[in-house]
């Protein structure tokens, strides 16, 4: 937060400034965005470790639905990230 605050006592011209908030608010979001996917993709592990312990002669069924629920929850994380580099850099 140091770094951020010397970012912008330096920042002289406007444009810079902006860009400066521009980045920074930019990064917070992208940082609120990966947390949703990081708790789903730690809700589905643990559920699945659960049912394969239950049941373990469903695990290959219960690994492959893990592993398809994990995708479809990091897709989420990949469209804040692309959402992220749409705002920076348009």
């Amino acid at each position: 937060m140091e770094a951020f605050s010397v970012l912008v006592a330096q920042a002289s011209d406007p444009d810079d400034l902006k860009n400066i908030e521009a980045a920074a608010g930019a990064g917070m979001a992208y940082g609120l965005a990966a947390i949703g996917p990081g708790i789903g993709i730690g809700y589905i592990v643990g559920k699945s470790v659960e049912a394969m312990a239950r049941q373990p002669e469903a695990a290959g069924m219960v690994r492959t639905t893990m592993f398809l629920g994990i995708a479809f929850t990091e897709a989420l994380a990949l469209i804040g990230f692309v959402v992220f580099i749409l705002l920076k850099f348009a």
